[in-house]
């Protein structure tokens, strides 16, 4: 069968590394839309086949993007070999990211990867590395208990008032399917520097040690798939859903950016003189104007770091009991200030995007964001004045979208979309999301005829 590359005779010697290894299959998994690994899996055998370019797709309207064409053309996955992995929970099976390549002779214009390489090519032109780190929030629980009203029982600490947040004993209870996850990420390329509860009941946060800006999205893509996985060999089952219950605290992902100089010895960027907890003079220009790009192209970039119906439920000043929620809604920065948009850390030369959910596409979400700090540094953009206060309180300043429409909206009409993503994707991802959004508001519920049909 043909392949778009010349099949390598060296790569044999790997094909019989693997199968020694007991590996018998091989995925060459390209990234849909939704961030979820796709592909076919192929006897090991094929291994070189596959990295010449061997699997081919018709991924239109199967990737969350689109509509599905039975005459579209075909494209192929190209897997990156750096990234092969022998899971660690069935080792039958090695899993590679790939890119899509199309007959044309080009990038696939709707692969997410695709289009974060192009965006850390910018970077690199401009003598930069981006790095990422990212704080995945997430629910567990039983899928025998999940009712409409919740999760159900989970630990035997049960709920902890008036948050389980840091709680000890309600982590020790799921000790021994947080410790499998974590050795599990080691084999993966990814270090966990924290366990703990989260603010909702069932809620669990793992953060891990950044990497470059490819390596963490590719990495956070099989993690993901990792995390389903072990939870459903511990007959337990995992969501990121940004907003399953209303009365529960929502799943967000902040992403911690950094920038570094690629010449001479690597040093940071944003942060003069590393990470060490100090004033504010340590931080340099550059990093005013990098959070200034991103202030800017806040309500556009929504629709990519936010990108549910779902999303936008998370994105509120207050739970439905009235405490404080703890996700941003305000375009602001401001020094270790959790209630703006950005926050500057005291601990670490990175920036901290808090809006981000845990169904965002990590290859997609990397590219505005990075797309949108270097606009700012090129360009000088002034983040105005810092906010050391709740910053929902001040409605003088602009609110992120309220609605995946709106940020849609947004979106469409912000010019560094179409620098970043192309005009043939933001046609596709606007009318998908439009789509979606329709969906959700156009039916009319049980309640609203409750509430209504008596008095109207």
């Amino acid at each position: 069968m043909d392949t778009l590359r010349a099949v390598d005779p060296a790569h044999a010697k790997k094909t019989r590394e693997l199968a020694d290894a007991g590996v018998r299959y091989v995925t060459a998994a390209w990234i849909d839309i939704l961030g979820r690994s796709r592909g076919k899996s192929h006897p090991v055998e094929r291994y070189s086949e596959l990295l010449a370019g061997f699997a081919r797709y018709t991924p239109r309207g199967i990737n969350g993007i689109g509509r599905m064409d039975p005459v579209e053309e075909e494209v192929t996955a190209l897997p990156d070999p750096d990234t092969l992995t022998v899971l660690p929970w069935d080792r039958r099976f090695a899993w590679m990211a790939s890119d899509m390549w199309s007959d044309k002779g080009e990038p696939f214009a709707l692969c997410p990867r695709s289009i974060l390489k192009r965006q850390i090519r910018r970077a690199a032109d401009q003598g930069y590395r981006c790095t990422l780190g990212i704080e995945p929030e997430f629910y567990l629980y039983r899928p025998e208990n999940l009712t409409s009203n919740g999760f159900g029982d989970l630990t035997a600490s049960g709920a902890v008032e008036p948050s389980p947040a840091y709680d000890v004993e309600t982590t020790y209870d799921v000790s021994v399917f947080l410790d499998e996850v974590v050795s599990t990420m080691k084999e993966i390329g990814l270090e966990a520097f924290a366990i703990g509860a989260e603010g909702g009941v069932n809620q669990f946060e793992i953060d891990f040690y950044y990497r470059d800006l490819l390596q963490m999205a590719d990495r956070l893509t099989l993690f993901r798939l990792m995390m389903h996985q072990v939870a459903k060999q511990h007959g337990l089952a995992v969501t990121f859903m940004p907003k399953p219950f209303a009365n529960l605290w929502g799943s967000g992902a902040h992403f911690n950016l950094g920038l570094c100089t690629l010449e001479g010895e690597e040093e940071s960027v944003l942060r003069i003189g590393g990470s060490s907890v100090g004033g504010e003079d340590e931080w340099s220009k550059e990093s005013k104007y990098f959070v200034g790009g991103l202030l800017k192209h806040a309500r556009a970039l929504t629709a990519i770091t936010n990108p549910l119906v779902n999303s936008y439920k998370r994105l509120t000043p207050r739970l439905v009991d009235g405490s404080v929620s703890w996700a941003p809604i305000k375009i602001a920065y401001g020094p270790n200030n959790r209630s703006c948009m950005v926050r500057i850390p005291e601990n670490r030369p990175a920036i901290e995007v808090r809006n981000p959910d845990a169904s965002a596409n990590v290859y997609l979400a990397g590219a505005f964001l990075l797309a949108a700090g270097l606009d700012g540094i090129e360009n000088e953009i002034d983040p105005g004045p810092e906010m050391t206060e709740l910053a929902s309180e001040h409605e003088e300043i602009a609110r992120l979208p309220r609605t995946l429409l709106e940020a849609i909206e947004a979106f469409e009409q912000d010019e560094l979309s179409y620098e970043v993503f192309g005009d043939e994707f933001i046609k596709e991802y606007v009318a998908t999301k439009q789509t979606e959004w329709e969906q959700d508001h156009l039916p009319v519920s049980e309640a609203e005829r409750t509430q209504h049909l008596p008095y109207y």
